[in-house]
């Protein structure tokens, strides 16, 4: 039996015990058949550059431009690639990206081996800053396409009309694809060809971004353009997940009508509809029944709806016309182009390029003159109503309408001319 002695000698010997293994335990060293700790090694994550999927520090990076009349073949050849190669790419591209279409002022990149001999390893073809082509040159020839990583950012852009649309996004220094977007998404309720010093838009739009670089303008969310003091909304919804989104004003209504307001983008009204006008070429006081939207030869002109071609000819006063019916009540005439784009009996959807701007027939200088016929007499399309497409359908109005506060509270808060970058919440 234990008596109080030994139970003593065993506690003394057990604290004895426990001082040594927090000594040892200090120490970073260990009882005898215990297996030594590993001592603590701080690591460093190395990350590695990569583009397009590539390890940057594995090659020599090459970038270049595109020349004009250089092509895939004559570029490779400069970095020494057999024609044997050459062909099995163009050969295997067919398929994935057709070499023709690379054009001058195009980026591309080459990846080659980090040896005297460099030889290409990758060629990356960029049609565009977040597309690319990678033909892979390593042991069997491939081809495929990627696209670079993007964020998106919802931005604003807004200013005070000052000459024309484009010409006040080139002086804010606003991307000036913005002010396409615009004038399309307003291209059948404003007439930009009245717009005066003084009117104003806001927009709410997204810009994409490429490690913080801005790469391309997205789609606009929300837009209002103040016109003659009346207000035009344009609000980008999608009454479903499963529908495609379109743009209506604050009250639901599509802002598509059967007519664009012009065929041209971008322009100045030179001549108007009038039933009394002197006539530049013949010298006389006449009738005109159109409206001259002056712009550069060779300007796009644009179908102002939906139709099939009538006449696709020329004659000595119209020059070359083009002329389309688009249903029992209308027909509209597009005169005195530099050439045509479509042929009689061929159908046309609407804002489709037609022809260029010229001046063929009696024209004093490149202009497009509209010609506007309901019911068989020829009318000025400006002063025109049109019904709207299909409007949102009753049962999503409530979410639409809330949808429509929380964009217009946006917009408020937007100050003429200035820069912001907002929550894409």
């Amino acid at each position: 039996m234990f008596t109080h002695r030994d139970w003593g000698i065993a506690f003394s010997l057990m604290a004895i015990l426990i001082v040594a293994v927090i000594v040892l335990s200090s120490l970073n060293l260990s009882l005898p058949g215990e297996k030594a700790p590993q001592a603590k090694r701080d690591t460093a994550v190395i990350i590695v550059p990569r583009r397009f999927g590539l390890a940057l520090d594995s090659f020599n990076v090459t970038e270049s431009i595109i020349q004009k009349n250089e092509f895939l073949a004559s570029i490779l050849e400069l970095y020494n690639v057999d024609s044997n190669t050459i062909k099995k790419l163009q050969s295997k591209s067919k398929y994935v990206y057709d070499v023709r279409k690379m054009k001058a002022g195009s980026q591309y990149t080459v990846f080659s081996t980090k040896d005297t001999i460099q030889k290409v390893c990758y060629f990356v073809y960029q049609p565009n800053a977040i597309d690319y082509v990678l033909y892979d040159l390593t042991d069997s020839v491939k081809v495929i396409t990627g696209k670079r990583q993007v964020t998106a950012r919802l931005e604003t852009a807004s200013g005070i009309i000052n000459g024309s649309l484009y010409e006040t996004f080139q002086k804010s220094g606003t991307d000036p694809a913005l002010a396409m977007k615009l004038a399309d998404l307003y291209a059948y309720t404003v007439d930009f060809y009245s717009i005066h010093d003084g009117d104003y838009f806001k927009v709410l739009y997204e810009q994409r971004y490429i490690k913080d670089e801005p790469v391309e303008t997205g789609a606009i969310q929300s837009a209002v353009f103040s016109h003659n003091g009346e207000k035009f909304y344009a609000f980008y919804y999608k009454p479903d997940s499963t529908d495609a989104g379109d743009y209506y004003d604050e009250k639901g209504k599509s802002l598509r009508t059967l007519f664009l307001k012009a065929p041209l983008k971008f322009s100045h009204i030179t001549s108007g509809y009038s039933l009394r006008r002197f006539h530049p070429v013949q010298k006389r006081w006449k009738t005109h029944l159109g409206t001259d939207y002056a712009a550069p030869e060779g300007t796009p002109i644009i179908a102002t709806g939906d139709g099939v071609v009538i006449e696709s000819e020329y004659n000595n006063n119209n020059g070359n016309f083009v002329k389309i019916k688009h249903d029992d009540t209308y027909t509209t005439q597009y005169l005195h182009m530099t050439k045509q784009a479509v042929r009689a009996g061929q159908s046309v959807r609407q804002g489709q390029v037609i022809g260029y701007v010229g001046s063929t027939g009696l024209a004093t200088g490149p202009h497009v003159c509209y010609r506007f016929w309901k019911s068989g007499k020829q009318v000025n399309p400006l002063q025109q109503t049109f019904p709207p497409s299909v409007p949102l359908p009753d049962s999503v109005m409530t979410r639409f309408g809330d949808y429509v506060l929380k964009q217009q509270q946006q917009l408020n808060t937007v100050n003429i001319g200035a820069v912001q970058t907002l929550s894409m919440n």
